[in-house]
């Protein structure tokens, strides 16, 4: 059985990356090969990328979720968007001293209002609300909300995070965490990768503020991931199926592109299409359609330690994570980044 201790390891607080590197291709890159561990930096990833090989992006965009209130009470809230359900609904976490009840009303940024519908979610975490009065949600959260930067950032949404906590791929609105191991390319290093002879596909899975709660269940067995909506374009099921034919791998980037290829897969054939996932990806899992991983650095005791542990090996993360923290590397969203290889027969 395995347990949360299993996925724990020591992390000097001053190796958390506070501010991104000055250019995003100046991060650095552990190149994880079973026993093998390779510093490399990450503008260096074209040479280790072969003609044919598919990687695959997620293009969400993050939304500025994070909006401060009061309720009717004059009671102060502070609402972070898990989701917009469309125009006039989202589902959100609320802090506030006092949990807001059904029926209630939140002034939000005093420029708009939002009915509590009440508690929603697989342990009633999050809150339905739909907005009052006139108004679309999108716009509304984009022109009053904040950034919504992790819990570790210690720093409030400033201009350099705009720019550098979004992909310079993001398209479709819907994420409130950034898919962060796509941050270290800029439109060069796409480039270049494509004069290398490989091919890029897109997907759009919409990171909810789940991504951050902390497995609560010593058992990790027993622990449940929150849901998340993403949808697979037929082009990338055919570009899966083009590199295959030639002998291609399919590289993710990012553990968010993962958990959509893999839960596509999940009952056999890849599948196109909207869809949404609470796979839950831990040692024993076997792979189905990712060969490599492109990934940043991850907490102690999070789902995301788990997935890597599962693609690499425990022992393998293990050895890189101990290598990383001696090497001086910086760790989580603006940190640097490893590329996994996958290895289906390795032991705890």
């Amino acid at each position: 059985m395995l347990t949360l201790d299993d996925f724990d390891f020591d992390l000097p607080p001053e190796l958390i990356a506070q501010h991104p590197a000055p250019e995003r291709t100046a991060s650095r890159l552990l190149h994880v090969d079973g026993g093998a561990l390779r510093d490399r930096r990450f503008a260096d990833l074209p040479d280790l990328i072969a003609p044919g090989d598919l990687l695959v992006f997620n293009d969400t965009r993050v939304i500025k979720a994070r909006l401060f209130g009061r309720k009717e009470s004059g009671g102060r809230v502070e609402v972070m968007i898990e989701r917009i359900v469309d125009a006039r609904h989202a589902v959100a976490q609320i802090r506030a001293s006092k949990s807001p009840k059904a029926g209630g009303r939140i002034v939000l940024e005093e420029a708009f209002t939002v009915a509590v519908a009440g508690r929603t979610g697989a342990s009633d975490e999050f809150f339905a609300l739909e907005l009052v009065g006139d108004g679309d949600l999108y716009a509304l959260t984009e022109a009053h909300g904040r950034l919504p930067l992790p819990p570790y950032i210690e720093h409030a949404a400033a201009v350099e995070d705009e720019a550098r906590y979004q992909t310079v791929y993001a398209r479709h609105t819907g994420a409130v965490a950034a898919p962060t191991a796509g941050l270290h390319f800029d439109d060069a290093l796409l480039a270049a990768l494509c004069g290398r002879g490989a091919e890029l596909a897109w997907l759009t899975l919409h990171v909810g503020a789940g991504t951050f709660q902390p497995v609560r269940v010593h058992n990790i067995a027993e622990h449940r991931m929150h849901r998340e909506r993403f949808e697979l374009p037929p082009a990338t099921v055919d570009a899966i199926a083009r590199a295959r034919a030639r002998g291609g791998r399919v590289i993710a980037v990012g553990t968010t592109s993962l958990r959509a290829l893999e839960a596509a897969a999940q009952a056999g054939e890849l599948r196109a299409g909207p869809a949404e996932t609470d796979i839950f990806i831990t040692p024993g899992y076997r792979f189905r359609v990712v060969d490599r991983l492109i990934t940043n650095f991850h907490l102690p005791r999070s789902t995301l330690l788990m997935l890597v542990s599962a693609f690499a090996g425990c022992a393998t993360i293990r050895a890189a994570y101990g290598h990383a923290v001696a090497a001086r590397y910086r760790f989580f969203s603006y940190g640097d980044a490893m590329l996994l290889e996958r290895h289906d027969d390795h032991a705890l």
